[in-house]
């Protein structure tokens, strides 16, 4: 049984941390991390979880908390872990940061689309990429670990066998993604609100996302070489999910076994990725509270392209879901203990 500390406990992937490790064999929360409810019980402040979790709400003084686990999950805005860590504390404990700030391995291009200063540069080099199924090696053996973004992990995993594969030009390629509200995080925000969401769809962050050079910077490690994509995110009023659909130009014509063929390579035995019958599209209804990610491809060859598609929860796979997996896989344990829940429907 090892002991976890949640820092930013109280946010939406906080809380599904939470969830999740309440069902894990080999995991107890010790310390419910949150600046805003200090002192308050955790059910206090999410009532699902009433004579669940019993606990006070604390600080984030991570040096005592490196002293008390074996791991701490970060699920707190970018900036903070970053701010926060050091040799001491990695020397006593793994890190798991939910945050962008050691995802992306060139200072300046995080500096540059985060708009802050990083605070602990010298442990970029040393994190890893918590991409389970694509980095899982690597994840085994560290002692930081940057949980990817929602968009960027139904991006990836979406187009990564056709990248990696050689079977289109990675210079091509369009992401046209859609997620539910909780993506924004739980802080009060006037586009956020009900009025502001309900019956309406918008893009936002168009050519500026902070995702964009994450996705590109992984799809260029799977294409060998550098890549610059559009990347475009759309709010939909929904809770929870995230729908992509990726357009790319093939390199040459190939038929739908040749691209099956190349998903089942890198995903047949993946217990989290499903790659759909053929002809059926993904549907973040689907995902909705599980760790799956659906994923799915047609090739127009009126065009020549191939459209693929992907779909998760943005709080599981996309978030606390794969932070758990990454921690698993970390630690050793089963890689889908805690994890192993069916989706919700309706």
């Amino acid at each position: 049984m090892i002991k976890v500390g949640i820092i930013g406990s109280t946010g939406y992937a906080g809380q599904e941390i939470v969830r999740i490790l309440l069902g894990h064999k080999e995991a107890e929360i010790v310390w419910y991390g949150s600046r805003s409810f200090i002192d308050q019980k955790y059910y206090q402040v999410y009532g699902n979880m009433f004579q669940i979790v019993d606990a006070k709400c604390m600080d984030d003084n991570m040096e005592e908390l490196a002293s008390q686990v074996d791991v701490i999950f970060t699920a707190t805005p970018q900036g903070l872990c970053g701010s926060l860590v050091n040799e001491e504390i990695l020397s006593k404990v793994k890190i798991i940061d939910l945050s962008a700030d050691f995802r992306i391995k060139d200072v300046a291009t995080y500096e540059k689309w985060y708009k802050i200063e990083h605070k602990s540069p010298q442990f970029i080099d040393e994190a890893v990429y918590g991409l389970c199924e694509i980095n899982r090696e690597d994840i085994k053996k560290c002692r930081l670990l940057a949980n990817p973004g929602c968009y960027t992990t139904c991006s990836i995993l979406s187009l990564y066998p056709l990248v990696k594969e050689g079977l289109v030009d990675a210079n091509s390629i369009i992401v046209d993604a859609k997620s539910g509200t909780s993506g924004a995080g739980r802080g009060a925000k006037i586009a956020n609100l009900y009025c502001e969401v309900n019956e309406s769809i918008k893009a936002y962050g168009v050519t500026t996302h902070r995702h964009t050079p994450e996705i590109e910077e992984q799809l260029g490690y799977a294409n060998g070489s550098p890549i610059v994509i559009n990347f475009t995110p759309h709010l939909v009023p929904m809770n929870r999910g995230i729908l992509v659909t990726a357009y790319a130009n093939l390199k040459e014509k190939v038929d739908y076994d040749t691209v099956r063929a190349a998903y089942d390579k890198y995903y047949a035995n993946e217990r989290f990725i499903r790659v759909l019958d053929k002809d059926v599209c993904p549907e973040t209804r689907w995902v909705e509270g599980s760790n799956y990610v659906d994923v799915n491809f047609k090739i127009d060859e009126r065009t020549n392209r191939v459209i693929a598609m992907g779909a998760l929860d943005n709080l599981v796979k996309g978030a606390a879901g794969q932070a758990v997996q990454n921690m698993n896989i970390m630690f050793g344990f089963d890689e889908a203990e805690g994890l192993r829940m069916a989706p919700v429907f309706p």
